[in-house]
């Protein structure tokens, strides 16, 4: 079940704590992804907060909030590009997207399977997705006094072959939230040192999201009869199976000569 847009709204710029986990993960966005220029980038969920650093050099983005989640103008105090739309119903050409982000999209949803269908669909040659989901093993997901206590949280191997059956590559993964979720002064203090570091604290402390980077597999399609051309064929087998040729009728007069008939 989505979370509404107003408690999204609310935690990521109203809370410090959301602040916190805004920041941590935008910046492991923006180093997966440093710039996206030309390009046209789309989020599904609520991953408007990701796409900011975009706007400026982007030739397009998009923010679509699914409908059981309800959606806010976006971004304050610049043109809104925004839009409601439906799980299953991206208002979006196919193939249209080289930079898809979600958050707060795919462990939340009802139907997860067309999520990713239409994650694929939209999704253009060389395109890349990015799916930032709830870390089964981390504290975010233990928790409900953030978003990331709410949904499905998955493991590295769940979420791998969830996308691996919807005919994505898994390209690269990362972990980002090492810091705790708990909004003391101290803690919110230290959580930079918790992200640089948290990779040498591992497999001790996880981090509270998996993200992890695709690409769409190319499907071919199937041909029909043989598939392998044989350029210079066997012609040793010709003819066999073929009825024996007769002989040729001689005429009268040899045969006469064969019998002593003259």
């Amino acid at each position: 079940m989505h979370l509404d847009v107003l408690d999204l709204r609310n935690f990521y710029y109203r809370t410090k704590l959301g602040r916190v986990a805004q920041r941590a993960i935008r910046d492991t966005v923006v180093r997966m992804w440093p710039h996206a220029k030309g390009q046209t980038m789309a989020g599904f969920g609520f991953a408007a907060p990701l796409m900011r650093p975009y706007l400026a050099d982007a030739r397009r983005v998009i923010a679509m909030m699914p409908a059981p989640q309800g959606v806010m103008p976006w971004p304050a105090g610049m043109e809104n590009v925004s839009v409601l739309c439906e799980e299953a119903a991206w208002p979006l050409t196919t193939g249209i997207v080289d930079k898809l982000i979600l958050m707060h999209g795919l462990e939340t949803s009802e139907q997860p399977s067309a999520v990713l269908e239409e994650a694929s669909r939209v999704l253009g040659p060389g395109g890349r997705a990015l799916f930032v989901v709830p870390s089964r093993s981390g504290l975010w997901a233990r928790r409900d006094v953030t978003p990331f206590g709410f949904g499905r949280p998955y493991s590295l191997g769940q979420l791998e072959a969830q996308l691996k059956r919807h005919d994505f590559t898994v390209e690269r993964s990362v972990s980002a939230l090492y810091a705790p979720p708990s909004g003391h002064p101290f803690w919110r203090r230290t959580s930079e040192f918790f992200e640089r570091n948290g990779r040498l604290f591992s497999p001790f402390i996880s981090g509270g999201v998996l993200m992890v980077e695709v690409s769409k597999q190319a499907r071919v399609a199937p041909r029909g009869g043989l598939g392998a051309v044989v350029r210079r064929p066997l012609r040793v087998l010709e003819g066999m199976g073929q009825g024996a040729p007769e002989p040729a009728l001689r005429d009268s007069s040899s045969a006469g000569k064969a019998n002593g008939n003259e």
